[in-house]
């Protein structure tokens, strides 16, 4: 069955079966006079039916797909003009990737029942960003590829700007013009990948790119330019300031689909085009990058320690494991970059627990910062010990699968500068440090604030959304071997390919 299914469009139905909700949605709407709680509660539940749906289907897709052939599998191709077209395909890199976003966005759903104003609006927004964000994961032509890239960029920033805290409006126009800032270098340098090569297919370009098509002069510059705008979204040392704002504006289902996904398209772009398509210019530019990465682990540690936002703090550890994930990249070593894969799957998973986490308790209480709380085991027992299992993996402990990220991403920096490696462990001596103190100051202790004694328990719809979240963290950190053995062919390649210029 699943052998005959892997011949349908897949990926095609995977990608805008979300947009075809959205668009039921809207059609709904036109016929309907006035929003009401029934509609509401009507939305919310064909939203939700629609992620379960999109990621039923995805099962199926993982299912058909072989990760141990090399190459993009379940492709489709249909011509356009000028080389262009609509391409799909996914190798093992892209499936995990596609599944993470299918994975988290139904629990963003369920997290983001509490949603009351615009409720359709907010929906049909979501649904249209999974469809963007997965098209960047399966799109095999670049220009395909950007526009998804670019177009992830309008729902989100409506969601920040609509559905977020006070300063949401500044918050949202700071995300939207850092990040099409760098994206609009990364355009230029398309158009001239484009007219050299003489094909827009990411395949033929980095194949290309492998024959020495682009000289090592030019190869500089494009990189410069795709690195403007892979940096920004990761986001890397000094170009992260967005981060934080957005964070702390946006509505918790859009600070998790941030953390979660929208960072790891700048991860997933080092490794589809920096590496394979300009070996050597990042061969060039690898200590620039190192340099950076452990200015992110150990600086953003730092920041994250005298942060008095829950939100905030959770961001800039955002920004140091990414240091992690760049630093892994760059090593070139099939540990780094197994590690680096890996570290972005698992941040997936965890930063967006750990924002569901502070969405609970926000949803009671209405504020963030850390100076409220305390004591929250005598009355939120359960929850206390959700919060603290992530903040575990948060702080990479073994058992959790923020671990193997973590000791791999290490492994591979020690074999190519020992310095770095070495650097880099403060980051996670830090983490440990801000991340076990926000759960004292939270969870431990006696209740001061008098606010605090009516607070309630994670309720049947909190369970469900967490559930799913806590057997993967258990997973992936006991047998963290189903991760690498599915993307170990995909992370070979990408190793070989940039190993034709590595030193």
């Amino acid at each position: 069955m699943i052998a005959q299914m892997a011949d349908w469009p897949l990926l095609t139905i995977i990608t805008f079966l979300p947009a075809a909700g959205a668009l039921l949605i809207l059609l709904a709407r036109s016929m309907q006079r006035g929003e009401d709680a029934g509609y509401d509660r009507g939305v919310r539940l064909l939203t939700l039916l629609v992620t379960l749906l999109t990621f039923a289907i995805s099962l199926v897709a993982f299912a058909a797909f072989d990760p141990s052939l090399p190459g993009y599998q379940l492709v489709e191709n249909v011509p356009w003009a000028f080389g262009a077209g609509y391409r799909m395909g996914v190798d093992s890199l892209a499936m995990t990737l596609v599944m993470l976003t299918t994975f988290l966005t139904p629990i963003c759903i369920l997290a983001s029942w509490v949603i009351e104003k615009q409720v359709s609006s907010y929906m049909v927004l979501f649904l249209i960003l999974e469809t963007l964000m997965i098209g960047v994961f399966c799109a095999q032509d670049i220009i395909l590829f950007y526009v998804f890239f670019e177009a992830g960029l309008i729902p989100m920033f409506i969601l920040i700007g609509v559905w977020g805290g006070e300063r949401r409006v500044y918050a949202a126009f700071k995300f939207f013009l850092y990040t099409l800032l760098g994206s609009i270098l990364m355009l230029v340098a398309i158009v001239a990948m484009i007219s050299i090569a003489g094909t827009s297919g990411i395949p033929e370009l980095t194949a290309f790119a492998q024959q020495g098509g682009f000289s090592e002069n030019i190869q500089i510059w494009l990189w410069l330019a795709f690195f403007a705008s892979f940096a920004v979204k990761m986001p890397m040392w000094p170009v992260h300031t967005w981060l934080p704002d957005a964070h702390v504006e946006a509505p918790t289902a859009g600070s998790v689909v941030l953390a979660a996904i929208l960072l790891k398209m700048g991860g997933y772009g080092f490794l589809r085009f920096s590496l394979p398509m300009f070996p050597d210019a990042s061969a060039f530019f690898t200590p620039f990058v190192f340099v950076l990465s452990v200015v992110a682990i150990v600086w953003a540690s730092l920041v994250a320690f005298r942060q008095v936002d829950m939100k905030k703090l959770i961001a800039y550890s955002s920004v140091a494991h990414m240091g992690f994930v760049t630093m892994g990249i760059f090593t070139g070593t099939i540990q780094g970059i197994q590690g680096a894969i890996f570290q972005m799957i698992s941040h997936g998973i965890i930063s967006g627990a750990l924002f569901l986490c502070v969405g609970v308790v926000y949803d009671r209480a209405h504020t963030r910062e850390i100076a409220f709380y305390g004591g929250l085991t005598h009355r939120m027992p359960v929850y206390a010990a959700i919060f603290l299992l992530f903040t575990m993996g948060n702080v990479g402990l073994p058992g959790t699968s923020g671990f193997p990220g973590e000791i791999l991403t290490m492994v591979g920096a020690f074999q190519v500068n020992a310095w770095v490696a070495a650097a880099a462990c403060l980051g996670i001596i830090f983490s440990a440090a801000y991340a076990l103190t926000l759960y004292r100051k939270v969870a431990f202790g006696v209740i001061e604030n008098p606010k605090l004694n009516t607070m309630t328990d994670i309720d049947a719809r909190e369970w469900v959304q967490f559930v799913p979240l806590i057997i993967a963290t258990l997973i992936f950190g006991f047998a963290p071997s189903l991760l690498l053995d599915y993307t170990a062919v995909s992370a070979q390649t990408i190793v070989e390919q940039f190993g034709r210029a590595a030193p």
